[in-house]
């Protein structure tokens, strides 16, 4: 039996209300992120951790995890963990990478060089010459060992994500020289010292970038006017002898408005990764 002709403007109207009543489809991902890194990517110096008791100190405050919170469409893997050497990056972090990775930050270097020994060591001595004497070590293993090191870890992210636009993140210098910082604490020696050595960093790191044909993201001048003894707001944690591992690390400012920032600015408009 038909349906009175009468009836079609009233069952078209009811179809069209189900179909807009139906619900929307979730937009596909447009790309995907990996964070590859130490301890300068995950969260110590934010005082704010996933688990405390996770080695790898991930957190929620990284420039990492603020980029891709505001990337939504964008799929995100944390490969990053504190304590990683480059060593550990490739074993255990590069082969998280996949062809289809769009971004891919790299914040890996001060561990080789043993940065966290040549500062406690600037720390504790009583010499500048001793803590001299030890930042020039760790310029020299940057040089004879991480440059290699390095070349190696973005050649192999290059192999595993062919297509993706990769930024290789700097660290930052720590001191503000004949900065605020009173009369205790480090010389401006030992400060000069310790700036030389992310100053190496710096060089190496963008070297090798560049060679890789990877964007090189320096955060020394960012961070600078941000730095311990600089007037500005700190975006880097101080000593704190109760919390010795929190020290010498962005902080939750230096993560948002630092790193996150700057990253949020290289990767604006980028296809796949914006």
């Amino acid at each position: 039996m038909r349906a009175p002709r009468a009836l079609f403007p009233v069952l078209a109207a009811l179809f069209a209300t189900a179909v807009l009543a139906a619900p929307a489809q979730a937009a596909p991902l447009a790309g995907k992120y990996v964070a590859i890194g130490d301890s300068y990517t995950t969260a110590p110096g934010t005082r704010t951790y996933d688990n405390p008791n996770d080695a790898c100190r991930r957190g929620p405050l990284t420039y990492t995890r603020l980029w891709a919170a505001s990337h939504p469409s964008v799929a995100f893997v944390e490969a990053a963990c504190s304590g990683a050497k480059t060593a550990d990056v490739l074993t255990d972090q590069v082969p998280l990478l996949t062809a289809d990775t769009t971004l891919v930050t790299i914040q890996v270097g001060g561990n080789d060089v043993g940065f966290v020994d040549v500062l406690t060591n600037c720390i504790l001595t009583i010499d500048d010459r001793d803590c001299v004497n030890g930042v020039e070590l760790a310029k020299q293993a940057a040089n004879a060992y991480l440059s290699p090191a390095l070349a190696q870890v973005y050649a192999a992210v290059r192999a595993k994500a062919p297509s993706a636009r990769v930024i290789v993140v700097g660290y930052p210098r720590i001191y503000t020289i004949r900065g605020n910082c009173g009369i205790f604490g480090l010389s401006d020696t030992e400060r000069n010292a310790l700036n030389s050595a992310a100053d190496t960093l710096a060089a190496v790191m963008a070297q090798r970038a560049a060679e890789a044909g990877f964007t090189f993201l320096d955060a020394r001048p960012i961070f600078d006017p941000h730095t311990l003894c600089s007037s500005g707001t700190k975006w880097l944690t101080s000593l704190e002898w109760d919390k010795i591992n929190e020290s010498y690390h962005p902080n939750a400012a230096g993560h948002r408005d630092g790193y996150y920032a700057a990253l949020n600015s290289l990767t604006a408009g980028v296809r796949g990764v914006a």
